[in-house]
């Protein structure tokens, strides 16, 4: 228990004090299955950039050790569905923006696991109805997209119903990933958002930003005009 212990301590300074390629190689260095455990822990940490980085790394954490261990990894990514899951007894910070995570960086896991996380988003499937859940789901969805779009193209008519809403965040990030998808069907939604200046915090390469919803916003507009034009 010590050990579990030390190296949560261990991993958590890490997240505090490195840059990702230095943090992913302290991380690296321990078995995937002792760094998952004391990462996922850092889900529920109070200092959201450690949050945030946490989660980030226990993406990169299961995607490449799904080049190696593929069921290994499938079995982290079934740890990420049960802790959405209401009769695991919690929350499931963390764990959409996980998986989306694992999913842009592995083709594997894309293939496997896309589908499930599309399907939080659907009323009709195993839609979340937390909204702190759903802000991480609409950053993982947005974070599968930024790599691999189509996987991602069933969640698009479903973001639309979050760009409408009181919650900035579920405008920001939803603009964010409707614009990785590249979906026409919420350009007039999202370009909309284009004089939205609400502020807030956003997490991209391994640093947390404050950003309007506006410049998220026209950062989509111009993605979703760009995959239109490619088309």
């Amino acid at each position: 228990m010590s050990g579990a212990r030390a190296l949560k301590r261990e991993i958590r300074q890490v997240l505090a004090d490195s840059g990702q390629d230095k943090a992913m190689a302290r991380i690296g260095g321990h078995r995937p299955r002792q760094a998952i455990n004391a990462l996922i822990s850092h889900f529920y940490e109070a200092d959201a950039l450690i949050r945030w980085r946490a989660v980030a790394a226990a993406g990169i954490v299961t995607a490449d050790l799904a080049e190696a261990e593929p069921e290994s990894a499938r079995v982290i990514m079934r740890r990420f569905m049960w802790m959405l899951n209401d009769e695991s007894g919690g929350i499931g910070w963390g764990a959409p923006e996980a998986m989306g995570a694992a999913m842009a960086r592995n083709s594997l896991l894309a293939a496997e696991y896309a589908s499930v996380l599309c399907s939080y988003i659907d009323p009709g499937q195993n839609f979340l109805e937390h909204p702190g859940l759903q802000r991480g789901l609409l950053w993982g969805l947005g974070e599968l997209a930024r790599v691999r779009p189509q996987m991602a193209a069933w969640a698009a008519p479903h973001i639309a119903g979050f760009l409408d809403l009181d919650d900035a965040y579920h405008r920001g990030i939803g603009a964010w990933a409707a614009g990785n998808i590249g979906s026409p069907e919420n350009f007039d939604r999202v370009h909309a958002l284009t004089s939205d200046r609400a502020v807030i915090e956003f997490f991209e390469n391994w640093q947390l930003y404050r950003v309007s919803v506006a410049e998220l916003a026209q950062r989509a507009v111009s993605a979703i005009t760009r995959t239109q034009q490619e088309e």
